[in-house]
């Protein structure tokens, strides 16, 4: 096979029709790893929205229990790509998914925003880092395949394009990003798991790498000295150069999928996807996911 080929195969699919296919084949085949910062980023991004942050920190799984947390979101929103919607694994996260945000009062416009985050910032990531763009096939399907999880979810007025998407996120994030004590907690808790994940040695390097990846908005929100002009030049052009590499790799022939994953440390002797994830006591009103939209 060569480098483009399966570009080109995408290219020949429907991104309507094959949304979560062409979305499979992105990012189990073409950009594994960049999908899996990009979500990263998407994820830590919500808890600069006070709201979001206080909540994750007043549950603690960020916190206390950040590696399960980490992990349980992973397998959870991979296992609908790897099986499909319609798959039985792909049914049972959707399922564990609603019973989880069932269980705390979610606003209907937060939950929006962290799908947009799924839809726009791998887009973003890879256009600034990846060994190519996404192409126009891609972009639709992945925007296809996140409107059908919130249609799964019973998320309201979910944006119709991915430009809808990005202007959906960048106005929430303008209105809504701030500081909060929590979200700061849970900021920090994060930061120290990406660090744990590599010699101890190495965490406050590790540290200021991540933070020059992060945008102005984010800094400001978490109240992070921002890095010098320097670090931040020589990160992005580390990420960058790994693009170019893997540019230049043959295509890879075996997907990978988020359990395959090295970061994903707590599952050794494997799991039920059933089994993943919290089982909190339900809120006075909980998250409304209409009975039509889930999952049984």
């Amino acid at each position: 096979m060569k480098r483009y080929e399966r570009l080109e195969q995408i290219r020949r699919m429907d991104p309507e029709k094959e949304a979560s296919e062409i979305y499979r084949l992105s990012t189990a085949y073409e950009f594994p790893w960049d999908f899996a910062r990009a979500l990263e980023l998407a994820l830590y991004r919500t808890y600069a929205v006070p709201g979001i942050g206080r909540l994750l920190a007043e549950t603690a799984e960020l916190t206390d229990r950040t590696q399960k947390r980490y992990d349980d979101t992973a397998l959870l929103l991979d296992a609908v790509v790897e099986h499909g919607f319609d798959g039985e694994e792909g049914r049972a996260a959707i399922l564990r998914i609603n019973q989880m945000h069932h269980s705390y009062d979610i606003s209907d416009e937060d939950m929006r925003y962290v799908l947009c985050t799924f839809v726009v910032m791998p887009k973003r990531w890879i256009e600034a880092y990846g060994w190519r763009r996404m192409s126009r096939h891609e972009i639709i399907a992945s925007t296809v395949h996140y409107r059908t999880l919130g249609r799964y979810m019973g998320i309201k007025n979910i944006p119709e394009s991915y430009e809808d998407f990005e202007d959906c996120l960048d106005a929430y994030e303008e209105a809504h990003f701030g500081w909060d004590e929590g979200a700061r907690r849970v900021s920090d808790a994060t930061l120290d798991l990406m660090a744990s994940w590599y010699p101890r040695a190495l965490a406050p390097l590790l540290r200021a790498s991540t933070l020059a990846l992060l945008d102005a908005s984010l800094l400001r929100a978490f109240r992070y000295e921002p890095p010098g002009p320097a670090t931040r030049a020589l990160v992005r052009r580390a990420v960058r150069a790994r693009g170019r590499l893997v540019r230049l790799m043959p295509p890879r022939r075996a997907p990978h999928f988020a359990r395959q994953n090295w970061e994903i440390k707590g599952y050794r002797d494997g799991y039920r996807v059933a089994d993943l994830g919290t089982r909190p006591v339900p809120g006075v009103r909980g998250f409304p996911v209409s009975s039509a939209a889930r999952v049984e």
